[in-house]
């Protein structure tokens, strides 16, 4: 299992880390447990969790996942082995993170969310804590491939009712010198984003971003229009979430298939996957895959571990034999072969997911 740096940081990270969003609604603690276990036993030293999870957000189930890496971490007694990051919400109207209060990426709510996942988590820091999304008005992911009508706002940096970057640096710069974050990364952000949250840290305002967590994956590559560039010259590692794209690169969906016990099928929140000709586009990188003997669940996520400016590939499972597979994703050889069939489809069918 290969470690890469992570942005300018000290942090050697490896180039899959164990998503966790999963544990406390599809899988119960002792399951969490088990994936967990797996994993480090295979090399991964990275965790990815966030204060909304597990999936689909729900008032009643809000923090099981952190309680269950925190009881993990506790029986094992190995913080200090686990790399761990979570998140903070971005601008919500779901009142149960704050105490029947609406929530925003001011100091009050940050420090609120920082305390609660560190007492989940039961350890007294986090290696990297994310903004989960903006709080600016946005589409969601920040990278479309086209955009609608916007407001016309007479200050560039902000707009009425958002909490400015800097205010929101300020606060990250008491969590680090209070010992309770190491590093700030941020997530489903843009270009622009990323770029005005590194010039305020560059005036010293706070500290400076060192990661980037967005979708990415065969149906979404968005992120190497603007934001690679962004990320390479500027030092900030690139962490990929949904490399099989919610599942529809596992070819379980094909042809409208919706298995009993799925996400799809259990849960309506598969739209950014439903896309106008969506189908089409991942049917034809599964059958791709089969063609070259491997299943679509490997292929694309091999595709995406193999990737030079992605940092580390966020992968997710609700089985042990499927994390399994995304584990020896980190085994598989990416041909030339393969990426000019990927690149051949893409150029065709473009980013229908984004």
């Amino acid at each position: 299992m290969h470690k890469r740096r992570l942005g300018r940081t000290d942090l050697l990270v490896t180039q899959i880390c164990l998503g966790s969003m999963t544990w406390g609604q599809q899988n119960t603690e002792a399951e969490g447990h088990a994936q967990m276990d797996l994993a480090f036993e295979r090399g991964v030293n990275f965790i990815d969790t966030a204060e909304l999870y597990p999936i689909p957000p729900k008032e009643e189930t809000q923090g099981r996942t952190e309680r269950f890496i925190g009881s993990w971490m506790k029986a094992k007694g190995n913080r200090d082995k686990v790399i761990l990051a979570s998140k903070v919400v971005g601008r919500t109207a779901n009142r149960w993170f704050r105490g029947d209060r609406p929530s925003k990426l001011v100091r009050a709510d940050i420090c609120d969310a920082i305390d609660k996942s560190l007492a989940k988590l039961g350890t007294d820091y986090l290696d990297l804590y994310q903004i989960h999304w903006p709080e600016r008005d946005i589409p969601w992911g920040a990278n479309p491939t086209r955009v609608g009508a916007t407001p016309r706002r007479a200050d560039a940096v902000g707009a009425p009712g958002e909490t400015p970057i800097a205010e929101t640096l300020a606060v990250f710069e008491e969590l680090v010198k209070a010992g309770k974050i190491r590093h700030l990364g941020l997530s489903n952000e843009s270009s622009w984003g990323v770029m005005r949250f590194i010039a305020e840290a560059d005036k010293g305002l706070g500290p400076r971003v060192v990661s980037l967590q967005n979708a990415y994956n065969l149906v979404n590559r968005t992120f190497e229009v603007n934001l690679a560039e962004v990320c390479e010259r500027e030092e900030v590692g690139f962490l990929a979430y949904s490399p099989l794209a919610q599942g529809y690169l596992t070819g379980k969906y094909d042809h409208g298939a919706r298995p009993q016990g799925s996400r799809s099928q259990l849960f309506n929140r598969g739209q950014r996957y439903e896309t106008p000709n969506a189908a089409e586009a991942q049917l034809e990188y599964n059958e791709l895959a089969r063609s070259f003997g491997l299943e679509p669940a490997l292929f694309a996520n091999a595709y995406v571990a193999s990737r030079p400016f992605v940092t580390s590939s966020i992968i997710g499972a609700t089985t042990i034999a499927q994390l399994e597979m995304a584990l020896s994703s980190a085994d598989v050889t990416w041909t030339e072969e393969m990426q000019k069939g990927v690149d051949a489809i893409h150029q065709r069918v473009g980013n229908p997911c984004p």
